[in-house]
């Protein structure tokens, strides 16, 4: 045997050794990962196993999907608050209201006594086309009865909805007379900004109560009108605001900020890093900004808040936000059932993550009544140790929301013992309802503010009012304790007969904001930069 066959028996027999040990190697991880494997397998099918014997043995009869969602809603409670399952009926809602429309009648109503009143007919809708006016009291939708029974809102609503194209008749009553309105249900549009208008000669003012997907465009549309009108400063309000579509917190965002400044970053185990920046596009880079936030600002409202902020673009005033850093994803089942399943944290970009804590979550709000957060900087709980800083060097913190720049306590040195027992009874709300109806001709022909406050000093809202809290409640006030109220009563009246004109929800917060103290912090905010 020559020494080149001797070189190939020695490569043939070291070939044969690497692909033995390569072959050993993939036979003891191919075991391991399929014990690992198994051992996952086992413990996610003892759900099934359990299930299954309670289906063959239980003594009763039982609800299969009802157990099955059960099941599942106990193995999420496991995970994070907002990692939820939603059965068809419910996902359906949650769509709905971010959708930007729903399918229905297009009315908006409240129910200041036992009736619901028309506050609203949606221009274009079904109701206005059928002939439905402000100011009508429903009294049955179809054959069932819903007015002066207690019938819960929610049922109201459920009733009144229905796929387009259906017909449902809605019974009104109007002055002393009962109508039967037979509606063909429609497409109608929802709108995420309840208001904009200009608060003085250069400062607009926009309240946008949810991200859905229509809130960019009706953005573009107000800040359009107010520029028009004059503005150069923004009080952007977004008290209240529990989140919504991210992208819509992206576009709202880019309005704002410079090229390449970066609004958000998103990272989670199974989800790598991502970042999103300004493109430089937006059209309002150079007004001055003001952001209201409260308690109740959540989710895609404190990314918009956080980019501002981190960005030094503006200056936020209000209350602590609600503190939730976590981003969902929508999942869909063939049933119509879904989860958001929670599978990314998002971090502002100062680097800082603003979730709280999940201990006693559901009572965190509550928690900081009690505390006296709402009432006092010095009580806010600040997690001093996750220290970031804005881009100019100003220290915000991480976990438990976005703390602003100027924090405005809640006021509650102005309510007398006569506003507080008024509130308790809703008197405001059924004197406003009183008040339209006797005035509906004159409210319904008003459609701008000069006529509004002529008609509001005409008729002495704050006489009639208390009388008004006699005659129906039995609530009586000295006049040096009427006095001393009504500087905080009588916007609040203003606002609450002045939405049932053609003004609308503008016409309400536009006179509320003289007794709204954040408005006022805003409006003497100086700006950030």
């Amino acid at each position: 045997m020559d020494k080149k066959q001797n070189w190939i028996r020695i490569a043939e027999v070291l070939l044969g050794v690497v692909i033995g040990i390569i072959m050993t190697l993939t036979v003891v991880r191919y075991r391991e990962n399929r014990k690992i494997l198994n051992a996952k397998y086992v413990e996610w099918r003892k759900l099934n196993l359990i299930l299954d014997e309670i289906e063959e043995n239980y003594v009763d009869t039982i609800d299969q999907a009802g157990m099955t969602d059960a099941a599942i809603v106990g193995a999420l409670a496991k995970l994070d608050p907002h990692s939820v399952y939603m059965p068809p009926v419910k996902l359906e809602e949650a769509e709905e209201e971010l959708a930007g429309n729903f399918e229905g009648i297009g009315i908006q109503f409240n129910v200041p006594n036992d009736t619901a009143i028309v506050l609203e007919v949606i221009a274009g809708g079904p109701s206005e086309k059928a002939g439905l006016l402000t100011g009508d009291r429903l009294l049955k939708v179809d054959d069932k009865v819903i007015a002066g029974v207690k019938f819960p809102q929610d049922s109201m609503v459920r009733r009144m909805k229905g796929p387009a194209g259906t017909k449902v008749t809605v019974t009104v009553k109007r002055g002393k007379e009962e109508i039967p309105f037979e509606i063909t249900r429609g497409k109608i549009p929802l709108h995420s900004i309840d208001a904009f208008f200009m608060v003085d000669d250069t400062t607009g003012y926009v309240r946008l109560q949810k991200f859905s997907r229509t809130t960019d465009a009706e953005f573009i549309d107000a800040y359009s009108a107010l520029q028009k009108q004059g503005m150069t400063r923004l009080l952007m309000d977004l008290r209240d605001n529990s989140g919504g579509y991210l992208d819509q917190a992206l576009l709202l965002s880019n309005e704002f900020l410079a090229k390449g400044d970066t609004i958000v970053y998103m990272e989670g185990l199974h989800r790598k890093r991502e970042v999103y920046r300004a493109d430089g596009r937006g059209s309002l880079k150079d007004i001055s900004l003001v952001v209201l936030i409260s308690e109740n600002s959540a989710s895609s409202s404190e990314i918009f808040a956080g980019a501002i902020q981190d960005n030094d673009r503006g200056t936020i005033v209000g209350r602590r936000s609600f503190g939730k850093g976590l981003v969902q994803e929508p999942f869909y089942f063939t049933d119509g059932s879904g989860l958001r399943l929670t599978v990314a944290r998002f971090y502002t970009p100062s680097g800082r993550c603003i979730q709280k804590p999940y201990d006693n979550y559901e009572y965190d709000i509550y928690n900081r009544y009690t505390d006296g957060e709402i009432f006092s900087a010095d009580s806010v709980k600040l997690n001093t140790e996750d220290v970031h800083h804005t881009r100019s060097g100003r220290v915000v913190y991480g976990g438990g929301g976005i703390m602003p720049d100027v924090f405005v306590p809640m006021d509650t040195t102005r309510a007398s013992a006569f506003y507080v027992a008024c509130n308790r009874k809703t008197t405001q709300m059924r004197f406003a309802a009183e008040m339209f109806d006797k005035y509906l001709p004159q409210l319904r022909a008003i459609d701008d503010y000069a006529a509004m406050d002529a008609f509001l000093k005409r008729i002495d809202l704050p006489g009639q009012f208390r009388t008004f809290a006699l005659r129906k409640d039995g609530i009586t006030v000295k006049d040096d304790e009427f006095a001393e109220t009504l500087p905080y009563l009588q916007p609040q009246l203003n606002a609450l007969v002045a939405r049932y004109s053609k003004l609308g929800e503008n016409a309400f917060y536009k006179y509320y904001l003289p007794v709204d103290t954040t408005v006022e912090a805003a409006l003497k905010a100086d700006d950030i930069r």
